[in-house]
């Protein structure tokens, strides 16, 4: 194992975080104004109304299937009968349809905001990284899935989540875990990691305020008198 190696799955991880906690948290401080989704439906609808929902499906598909598939440990698995190749193809399934549902209303978003004249002119700098990375980050995701077709066994999937936990608590040997892991999984996995560190300063920060948006859930009802 490579310094390079160790530096991108046992260091940068944290790295990654740090700037994606620490620079969402500047930005609300000092650039409030600019926190927001920076919508741009007012100037052409279009694919907006079936991308914006798709894309949106599978990011919170993928989010979640990713967070449940790389840190539950294996023993909870395992109690509950389910083995590791069952859980690779399930894993495999079910991020092939949510990274496909993701794709096809990214393509649509993509389409709409660079075929259009009035929202291309809108679109900074930072949109198109956003737009490139995301892209890219997806296509690697579904790529894995070619590859961990060749070996249905479930040790890849371990080996990840092996990373994922050992990154969790702080153990240094994270890295080693995957030391032998495809190329494949390794570009996605930096290409993931990339996406905390470019959050702070895209629009993405939004997506906080949408998380946020469930303590409305649990707000206590508005006091009105009646005169």
């Amino acid at each position: 194992m490579n310094y390079l190696h160790q530096f991108l799955f046992g260091i940068y991880p944290y790295i990654a975080l740090a700037i994606f906690f620490l620079g969402s948290l500047i930005r609300f401080d000092r650039e409030q104004y600019s926190w927001k989704s920076e919508s741009s439906q007012t100037l052409h609808t279009g694919l907006l109304r079936l991308g914006s929902p798709l894309f949106h499906l599978g990011v919170l598909g993928l989010f979640f299937g990713h967070a449940a598939g790389l840190l539950t440990p294996v023993w909870v698995w395992d109690t509950l009968g389910v083995s590791h190749s069952v859980k690779q193809l399930v894993a495999m399934s079910a991020g092939g349809l949510m990274g496909s549902i993701c794709l096809i209303g990214l393509l649509m978003l993509a389409a709409r905001r660079l075929g259009n004249e009035r929202v291309r002119a809108r679109t900074t700098f930072r949109d198109k990284l956003v737009l490139g990375w995301l892209l890219a980050t997806l296509l690697l995701g579904l790529s894995t899935i070619f590859a961990s077709a060749s070996h249905l066994d479930g040790h890849m999937m371990v080996q990840l989540m092996g990373w994922a936990q050992h990154l969790l608590t702080f153990r240094g040997d994270a890295a080693a875990l995957i030391a032998d892991a495809p190329l494949i999984f390794k570009l996605h996995l930096f290409m993931g990691m990339s996406l905390f560190t470019i959050f702070p300063f895209t629009r993405l920060v939004h997506v906080w305020s949408g998380f946020g948006a469930l303590g409305y859930l649990s707000r206590a009802y508005q006091l009105v008198r009646s005169r």
